[in-house]
């Protein structure tokens, strides 16, 4: 099944999960822009014992790797850890760029899982865990966005 097939209530979801995570929407900051020019040494940067950018990064994919596999069963997160999964031995470029794909793959499946779900699979369960889904990546942008403040400030 397409996007342009699915069923509307999917559509509705896949724009509220896209809104949070990477298309425009009226409350500012997505998880994508929230990243957006921030480098491997700024992501991996700790400030006053809080979570780093990357960690952020790691643990919103981890929780979308989680949504998936309620709603569509997939392999276990490729990555070591759960809910904080550990960030690379060596916060260089290359690692970033890869964590940060690890994030936007993640949420490509978890966008084909929706389209894919079948109208009986669409119950209230599966709409609650779409809608946490995206409200946890709009909480964890703030969290970015605060921490790329605190950067600057200190």
């Amino acid at each position: 099944m397409s996007e342009t097939t699915a069923l509307p209530e999917l559509r509705i979801l896949l724009s509220v999960i896209d809104c949070a995570f990477d298309k425009p929407s009226w409350h500012g900051a997505n998880l994508v822009s929230a990243v957006r020019g921030v480098d491997a040494q700024s992501a991996a940067r700790r400030i006053r014992g809080r979570k780093c950018i990357w960690e952020q990064v790691l643990h919103a994919a981890y929780w979308k790797h989680a949504v998936l596999n309620k709603l569509a069963g997939t392999t276990p997160f490729e990555r070591r850890g759960s809910n904080w999964p550990r960030m690379p031995g060596r916060a260089d470029a290359s690692h970033w760029k890869t964590d940060l794909e690890l994030l936007r793959g993640t949420h490509r499946r978890l966008r084909e899982a929706i389209i894919s779900l079948p109208r009986g699979r669409l119950d209230e369960q599966s709409i609650w865990l779409i809608h946490g889904a995206a409200a946890h990546d709009l909480y964890h942008a703030g969290q970015i966005k605060l921490l790329r403040k605190l950067l600057i400030a200190d």
